[in-house]
């Protein structure tokens, strides 16, 4: 791709980026949220045009107007956010506009055996017969890659894909790198995570500000400097120090006998300022329980903040008594993609803006926005900008915005840091600190052990629903975590 030019409404996102992919090599691309890696994949996969540039395969100048273009080409793409139909089971997602079949009619049969082999090489049950919007995001980012492999993919674009995987199943998405690569598949691989890289790649491009500033081979491209050529300035990517919690502290937040779908009698406390983190494999039923504690999902049991217990399990009535969720896919869940930056950030509090006979107080509400995005720090031209316009970590922020703008009691973060770029992962630990220090109780589900280890006063092992172990900061190990979560340890 040479000299590749971009612009939507109120921003540029690629001014003459330039990168090259070899056969059997895995480039990785890096940069910020907003730094433009999706756009530049998008118009390689067809999603979107160029403005400027151009684009050749095997030396050979090619126009790639459409998705189908792409795949004629043997493009593939798996994207960050799903472009699976939640509707349909894994089998139609899988060959969606590439059903196998047999004369004139579909080959049900056949498809349902090629798509039981693809998804066996990850070592991972699927439930090929469910909705995919039923599944787990972890699940569902699995048919994604599933989908891109059923294709005869010659440059096969991977965008965060590691992001809502386990650590086994991060592991045989790596063999399978490695065997793509030895069939001379290219692969562009785009993650935050840096501990990554030296495992996958064999060169990485930076990208900043919409502009190539860096490739390099990743064996002379030590982290400190990919970071600092993401940043432009040196990038502290350590956990910060947690707040101690006193052993008298209140106890904020209290959940006995929780029992609902995908949840089996959960019962754990958190007091003020302390953060305690859920670990275990996808779909352990980590997200299941704190939908239920939210009342996102119905559950029998008790949740109570400050000691009085919750009638009202809806979302209207546990954001009354001062639990936000941020809850895991920002786009289906947390946000209102044909909205502005604005609106999404007020949305669960326009009662804190509303004046007589219903009209809404539009200055206050556009000054508490304008605090928030100075506060977040959210990369937008203004508060009137659509959010579907935004990157994914900063919609991630908006998403954080418009919780931590009711002044919450009780934080449920749920992947907090999925698909964030590591300055923003900064950022959002020490806004985790400084939400512990005045108090807050956190419940954080992460799917990245590090961070759960390096993030959390106590960690509560989750598997088939339950809470299966606990461990306090000074006892967790990554062994032991990860024993509890796969059944190793008693």
């Amino acid at each position: 791709m040479r000299a590749i030019g971009k612009s939507f409404p109120g921003v540029r996102a690629l001014a003459d980026v330039s990168i090259s992919v070899r056969s059997g090599e895995v480039l990785a691309l890096v940069g910020e949220n907003g730094a433009g890696k999706s756009t530049l994949m998008k118009i390689l996969s067809g999603a979107q045009p160029a403005d400027t540039g151009e684009i050749f395969i095997d030396g050979e100048r090619v126009r790639i107007a459409s998705p189908r273009d792409a795949e004629r080409l043997g493009i593939g793409m798996i994207y960050q956010e799903f472009t699976l139909v939640p509707q349909f089971d894994a089998v139609a997602n899988i060959f969606l506009g590439k059903e196998p079949q047999r004369g004139p009619f579909l080959d049900d049969a056949g498809a349902r055996a090629r798509a039981a082999e693809l998804v066996a090489e990850f070592g991972i049950d699927i439930p090929l017969d469910r909705p995919v919007g039923e599944l787990s995001v972890g699940i569902q980012q699995l048919v994604e890659i599933a989908k891109a492999l059923a294709k005869n993919v010659r440059v096969l674009v991977m965008d965060e894909p590691t992001a809502a995987l386990s650590e086994r199943e991060i592991d045989r998405l790596f063999e399978i790198v490695a065997t793509l690569k030895s069939k001379g598949v290219g692969i562009v691989y785009i993650s935050h995570r840096m501990e990554e890289l030296a495992r996958v790649a064999d060169r990485v491009t930076v990208l900043r500000d919409g502009a190539s500033i860096d490739t390099r081979a990743v064996t002379a491209f030590p982290i400190d400097e990919i970071l600092q050529a993401m940043v432009g300035r040196p990038v502290d990517a350590r956990f910060p120090d947690l707040p101690a919690v006193a052993a008298d502290a209140p106890i904020r937040l209290a959940v006995a006998g929780l029992s609902g779908r995908g949840v089996r009698n959960v019962g754990f406390e958190v007091r003020a300022g302390e953060i305690v983190g859920l670990g275990g494999l996808v779909g352990a039923g980590r997200t299941e329980i704190l939908r239920a504690i939210a009342g996102a999902d119905p559950a029998a049991g008790s949740v109570a903040v400050d000691g009085k217990a919750l009638r009202a399990r809806t979302p209207a009535g546990t954001i009354a008594a001062g639990i936000a969720f941020v809850t895991e896919d920002r786009k289906a869940q947390g946000l209102v993609l044909g909205m502005s930056v604005l609106a999404n950030t007020t949305l669960a509090h326009l009662d804190r803006f509303a004046r007589a006979f219903g009209w809404l107080d539009a200055p206050a509400e556009e000054r508490a926005s304008e605090e928030m995005i100075e506060r977040l720090r959210i990369r937008t031209p203004n508060a009137a900008q659509l959010v579907a316009n935004l990157s994914g970590g900063t919609q991630q922020k908006v998403v954080l915005a418009k919780w931590l703008l009711g002044e919450p009691r009780v934080l449920l973060l749920d992947e907090p840091t999925r698909g964030i770029d590591v300055a923003a992962k900064a950022e959002i630990y020490e806004l985790m600190v400084g939400l512990a220090k005045q108090g807050v109780a956190i419940v954080m589900v992460s799917s990245e052990l590090p961070e759960l280890l390096g993030m959390s006063h106590r960690i509560c092992v989750v598997r088939q629903g339950g809470i299966v172990a606990e461990f306090s900061r000074a006892e967790a190990s990554p062994t032991n975590v990860i024993a509890a979560a796969s059944g190793a340890a008693a």
